[in-house]
């Protein structure tokens, strides 16, 4: 059998699972089941990430053993995948007895091989990323603080002793690996960032700790704890047996893919296959780094609010609308916002609408017509024939594409041929038979539509299982997604079919009226929060505030990423704002009158940036701009180009 093994990024342990953790999860899941569609046998693995400096911080905040924080929050994301609906085949934590054995044999194989050796480190250390960073690779602050490049909070200097890996030696290996392996980074972007990397030369990198105990000590050196990292990186060899289980190893290895976020592109793509070639393992056939996920246009934080536990969407829509949402909407491979309202209009468009619908009106007429059997295709007509070539050439780009791991792109295609359905079902007019008796017809009309439901339900089950499992319960198919039934027609000829509700429950505007309540009172309170066009403000010698006042107020550079004209308004314009260290930010302004989209982008203006969040027409906006106004002409407050957005106006 055709095997396939996936993995996730572990997950680090130091807070609770949310919406961006669940999106690697979730693809992978789909993945997963994509390939077990298509006859694979599949292992995919997942887990948590353990040790390191941030844990035992936030188990010291909480009153906590390390262990003992370690224990629940694991437990966390398990019942979150569960939930889910994740059908990974192991969950590893890298406090497990097994993979700690793991990691010392690992490092002591790097160690007998010359590959290991002792120095002094002295460097920039990123607590939060629990990363090293040399001097040319730091950014920083307005202030001339020494900043991680990656998650923008400054660095600790630290002189220590430390073992070290030799990455540099490997740096013309791997060079050579990219350049014979196109294909082994993808998206092609991020495999470019790799290659600059590759091209200014890897140092070598510290791999052990004194000043912290919390990891798996170093062999034969207990005063040292093993690099987070380097820890972290072996899951992927000890959860499928290296070095005790080599059968099973040897089954599994290497990986076809991982999956990561685009912030540790670097460790799993040039750290992990050095480590690998020290060791003399083969490297796993493909990294693909995928974009960050935002909410509304912010970058997902404890302190912002916005660390969702996707369980909520999940009780509000159901998990396959939320996966479905998930893939369509966000392009798999580059960063993507995680919108509500999108969510809503893919629910009632495409799901509801497009597949739902026409699923819902077909059985009704086989139920009416046909007394709930369906009947077969029979003679095929020119559009019937159109139809069916349609499909193979669908089915081929479907598989094509998501072998490529463009699931969105796969989606897309799907949903094309839908749109097809619907059209065909509107212009052969079942209704129109049924009324004049032709039932050969009506039946064969019927029958297509409905089988070709049926593939489609087939091949959208790794994305959407339990409406699939749905279609499969209401055609009476009884057997397991597969790949046979992508191929040939009649295959349910006969089978008694189950009318019942719409497969997709749209969210009507009457559900949310106590949304819309408070909507409106935000709304109102945001208005009131502006300037008046009508009245220009005096301010009198009681209404003057002291410096303290003032100091409250956040204005900050902004970058207009997007902007675009709020349906239904003359007025307002909704702009996604960049605000560097800020992350992204979305507000709703008043100057449509003044200024097109267009104008908009690019430009450095001034916001407020701790204003309570308000919506207007049930958009939300979270912060004001700064504008003159003088009689009819209005103008945005800009800075120069050579400052950096975030930069806080004092």
């Amino acid at each position: 059998m055709k095997k396939f093994y996936i993995t996730t990024p572990i997950y680090y342990v130091n807070a609770e699972p949310h919406i961006g953790s669940s999106y690697t999860t979730i693809i992978g899941d789909i993945l997963a089941r994509y390939k077990r569609l298509m006859g694979y046998e599949v292992f995919y693995l997942t887990g948590t990430d353990e040790h390191g400096q941030k844990i035992a911080q936030a188990a010291r905040e909480k009153g906590l053993e390390p262990k003992e924080l370690c224990d629940t929050l694991a437990e966390k994301f398990k019942e979150l995948w569960k939930d889910l609906g994740i059908t990974n085949d192991y969950f590893i934590r890298t406090t497990d007895e097994n993979h700690e054995k793991t990691v010392q044999y690992f490092v002591s194989k790097m160690m007998e091989n010359g590959d290991i050796y002792k120095g002094i480190y002295e460097g920039w250390y990123c607590v939060p990323c629990e990363t090293y960073w040399n001097e040319e690779e730091l950014e920083h602050d307005e202030h001339g603080h020494n900043i991680c490049p990656s998650c923008k909070r400054e660095v600790n200097l630290i002189r220590e002793e430390n073992y070290f890996f030799r990455l540099s030696k490997y740096n013309d290996a791997l060079l050579k690996h990219f350049q014979e392996n196109p294909d082994f980074v993808e998206p092609d972007f991020r495999r470019n960032e790799m290659l600059k990397i590759l091209e200014s030369g890897l140092k070598d990198l510290s791999i052990t700790r004194t000043t912290l105990k919390w990891g798996i000590p170093m062999p034969n050196d207990p005063e040292h704890v093993i690099y987070v990292w380097v820890d972290a990186l072996i899951n992927y060899v000890s959860a499928i047996g290296y070095p005790n289980d080599m059968d099973k190893f040897n089954k599994w290895w290497p990986a076809d893919v991982h999956l990561i976020g685009k912030e540790i592109n670097r460790f799993h793509s040039l750290i992990w296959p050095a480590m690998l070639m020290s060791v003399g393992l083969p490297l796993p056939k493909k990294v693909f780094a995928h974009g960050w996920l935002t909410v509304n246009g912010q970058k997902i934080s404890k302190s912002l609010g916005n660390a969702i536990d996707p369980r909520e969407y999940v009780r509000k829509y159901g998990n396959d609308v939320v996966r479905y949402y998930l893939v369509r909407d966000i392009v798999f491979g580059k960063d993507g916002d995680f919108s509500e309202e999108n969510l809503i209009k893919r629910l009632n468009s495409d799901l509801a609408n497009d597949y739902g619908n026409l699923l819902h009106r077909t059985l009704a007429m086989i139920q009416k017509h046909f007394d709930s059997v369906i009947p077969g295709v029979g003679n095929l007509e020119e559009i019937d024939k159109k139809l069916i070539e349609d499909y193979d050439l669908v089915k081929n780009k479907f598989i094509e594409l998501m072998d490529s791991y463009k699931i969105t792109d796969a989606l897309e295609v799907l949903w094309q041929f839908i749109s097809q359905l619907n059209k065909y079902f509107d212009e052969t007019k079942p209704w129109v038979l049924a009324k004049e008796g032709n039932k050969e017809r009506l039946g064969t009309v019927l029958s297509l539509v409905t089988e070709s439901i049926f593939k489609v339900a087939t091949l959208v089950s790794p994305v959407m299982p339990d409406s699939s499992l749905e279609v499969y319960k209401r055609l009476s198919v009884n057997e397991k997604f597969d790949e046979k039934f992508l191929s040939g027609w009649n295959i349910i000829k006969g089978n008694k079919i189950i009318h019942g509700e719409p497969l997709f429950k749209k969210f009507e505007k009457s559900e949310r009226k106590e949304e819309e309540k408070t909507d409106k009172k935000q709304e109102v309170k945001g208005m009131d929060q502006k300037v008046t066009e009508k009245q220009e403000n005096v301010v009198t010698m009681e209404e003057l505030i002291d410096i303290d006042t003032f100091k409250k107020i956040d204005l900050r550079v902004a970058k207009v990423i997007e902007a675009e004209r709020v349906e239904k308004s003359e007025k307002l314009v909704k702009l996604q704002l960049d605000l560097g260290e800020l992350g992204h930010r979305q507000i709703v302004a008043g100057i449509a009158k003044y200024y097109t989209p267009e104008q908009l982008v690019g430009r450095l203006i001034v916001v407020v940036a701790n204003l309570k969040p308000a919506k207007l027409m049930g958009i939300e906006s979270r912060g004001m701009l700064l504008a003159a106004k003088k009689d009819d002409k209005l103008t945005l407050l800009t800075v120069s180009s050579e400052i950096e957005p975030g930069a806080k106006i004092s």
